[in-house]
């Protein structure tokens, strides 16, 4: 799946000690969660999202500590 702004791939993303994650522009978290949802991946949205100077606004859908990244960036390129 291609990020609607960058048309860059997005990224399941993982630093430090901080659990998977992946951040999605809020115009296509419904694209995001409904591909979870299919696939019975749990996750969370936060509640806030943000906007840098002036680009479209993003959100995080945190995947747990209990997530696979590798199966979940599988499934979000198998998207595209």
């Amino acid at each position: 799946m291609k990020d609607s702004s960058t048309k860059e791939r997005i990224a399941v993303l993982h630093d430090g000690d901080a659990d998977p994650y992946i951040m999605v522009p809020v115009r296509q978290i419904s694209q995001v969660r409904a591909l979870l949802d299919a696939d019975k991946i749990p996750y969370w949205v936060d509640e806030f999202a943000i906007s840098l100077d002036g680009q479209p606004a993003i959100t995080v859908v945190n995947l747990g500590h209990r997530a696979d990244p590798v199966a979940v960036q599988n499934l979000l390129d198998s998207a595209s």
